[in-house]
């Protein structure tokens, strides 16, 4: 994880055996912790027990991380001992380095700040440990689920009536297979970092106010934002008239679709709160956070039932369900402005693309 040193540490020199065998341990070490911690965190038990695939096949979600993080290793000692032949330290080696320098002395480090090389290594790491083990989980759902649909699909055929057959897969497996898209891409994100690929993390969200208001909006902290904003959306909202349902319900997955386009766009630059180079294609050519425009109308479509419902109830409850959904697209809004305010201090970049796409949210509105 963040096994890549910085663009001032690169040298001309190639690495001996010893040198890369360090990286890949400093490395290997920090994935080992990082699906250490994440095992730990009760809020994770249940999708690390339950168990996928079939009698004669099946594996538990523990089972998969663990495999994964073994094959993660094992293409990262390839990589440093056949692909990988810059000097320096890595991000890797920076945050063990400090470590042992804080544990040496450490009111001499705090007295002394961190460098500006390893406060973005530090700040990497803690992005990666969080997001990496948490999207390989996704990301194998999203493909067990797909796969279910798909299966169930091929064996049923056209022999139930189709509005039936959407409801039951038709729907999920268009919505499983968007989010696998969506999760592949960032899962790759965060694994992969290299100036010669062109998504090194050059800076890292500095501020508390940036980090909170996008570590809100995942877990297990959105389920305190969940308890604090109520939730109305659902994947997959039901309505009454046929037509209704249909129309809407792909217009849902449409808005999904744009959603996952602008992480392919993304590509290899994809994470939260780094600013790894600017992207000007897709989605992003009109306007400058079209994932967040497109996921929050989505969740609007998802949240018409349960709006409806609560305006049935009372007109108090109705206005109450619709300040849950606007509060929810105003914390995205926020965690726009946030990254936003990063990027713009970092280099002139994001100023320049500002520029050609004037649109932060909504073409015609600033």
């Amino acid at each position: 994880m963040g096994l890549v040193p910085s663009m001032t540490d690169l040298t001309p020199n190639t690495p001996g055996l010893v040198d890369r065998l360090l990286r890949t341990a400093a490395a290997a070490a920090l994935v080992g912790l990082a699906c250490l911690l994440y095992a730990a965190f009760p809020h994770n038990g249940p999708l690390l027990a339950m168990v996928h695939g079939t009698v004669a096949f099946n594996f538990s979600g523990a089972e998969f991380l663990r495999a994964a993080a073994a094959m993660y290793c094992g293409l990262l000692l390839v990589f440093h001992l056949f692909l990988y032949h810059e000097t320096g330290l890595t991000k890797s080696q920076r945050v063990f380095a400090l470590a042992a320098s804080f544990v040496r002395s450490p009111q001499a480090v705090w007295s002394a700040g961190l460098a500006r090389a390893d406060k973005t290594a530090l700040l990497a790491t803690l992005v990666k440990a969080y997001f990496t083990p948490m999207m390989v989980m996704w990301l194998m759902g999203a493909s067990v689920e797909a796969l279910f649909h798909g299966v169930a699909i091929a064996a049923e055929g056209t022999g139930a009536g189709w509005l039936d057959l959407f409801n039951r897969h038709g729907f999920w497996v268009l919505m499983k297979t968007i989010f696998f898209v969506d999760l592949l891409i960032f899962t790759v994100g965060y694994l992969v970092e290299s100036p010669r690929l062109g998504n090194e993390i050059r800076s890292v969200e500095p501020t508390l106010l940036g980090w909170a208001a996008a570590l809100l909006c995942y877990p297990p902290f959105n389920t305190v934002t969940g308890q604090v904003l109520g939730s109305q959306a659902t994947e997959f909202p039901q309505f009454d008239d046929p037509t209704l349902h249909l129309g809407l319900n792909l217009l849902l997955l449409g808005l999904m679709a744009i959603y996952a386009w602008a992480s392919v766009a993304l590509g290899l630059k994809s994470s939260n709160l780094t600013h790894r180079g600017i992207i000007a294609t897709g989605p992003y050519a009109f306007v400058r956070h079209p994932a967040y425009v497109c996921k929050n109308m989505a969740w609007w479509i998802g949240a018409v039932p349960a709006v409806s419902f609560a305006f049935d109830t009372s007109t108090w409850h109705g206005l109450l369900a619709l300040a849950s959904v606007t509060a929810w697209s105003m914390l995205y809004a926020l965690r726009a402005i946030t990254e936003e305010r990063h990027l713009l201090g970092v280099d002139d970049d994001y100023a320049a693309y500002a520029a050609r796409v004037r649109w932060r949210f909504i073409p015609g509105l600033h």
